[in-house]
């Protein structure tokens, strides 16, 4: 007779910077108990070292890279729109801890300052990397360049293949979810939306 456990115990998390800390010692044996769970045995030559191998993987796909963001006064007044495409994106599903990437496009309007256009791509992964949704993951970036920027504008759109999606369920192999966040003229001007969405390659009607 197989028991299912459906309701989980309270699990203390000691958090540092923000995030839950990563304990690999405790995620290696979690591991180890799936392959068992998965009747594999995690003593055999070939899956020795893979508790190990996934949980230093995790470890890392859920970690994002420290920076420092670094903004220059925008001296030339320039007020058009600045827009970095295709920043590829990897992301764990929460649902299902799977990988979902595609890439994101994410342009702003100039305020009194100028980012750095690195820091596009660094603010997209330091959301990215964690246990994710799509559409949480489009919002919070576009949140943190409006209030980290201060931006007469902000938009973000992701475009991404869940492998939740392609390799198992209904198998929708190639399918494309598509999410976006405005902010400011870029929600509020038609005109904006419409050049931000055009220069993205997306349909905006």
């Amino acid at each position: 007779m197989t028991t299912i456990r459906t309701e989980l115990e309270p699990v203390a998390l000691h958090v540092v910077g923000g995030r839950p800390e990563i304990d690999l010692a405790a995620a290696e044996r979690a591991v180890a108990d799936l392959l068992v769970a998965l009747g594999r045995d995690p003593r055999s030559a070939h899956l020795a070292d893979t508790p190990k191998r996934v949980a230093h993987a995790y470890a890392e796909m859920l970690t994002p890279r420290e920076f420092e963001l670094t903004t220059f006064p925008n001296d030339e007044g320039y007020d058009e729109l600045v827009l970095a495409r295709n920043i590829p994106v990897q992301s764990l599903c929460e649902h299902h801890m799977l990988p979902f990437h595609g890439v994101a496009h994410v342009g702003y309007l100039p305020g009194e300052r100028i980012l750095g256009l690195s820091k596009l791509a660094r603010v997209v992964e330091l959301f990215a990397r964690d246990l994710q949704v799509q559409e949480r993951l489009t919002k919070q970036v576009a949140d943190w360049l409006q209030d980290h920027l201060a931006p007469k504008g902000v938009g973000v759109v992701i475009e991404a293949e869940h492998q939740c999606m392609s390799l198992r369920g209904v198998r929708a192999i190639g399918s494309k979810t598509v999410t976006s966040a405005l902010h400011g003229m870029l929600r509020e001007s038609p005109g904006s939306r419409q050049e931000f969405f055009s220069l993205t390659g997306i349909s905006a009607t």
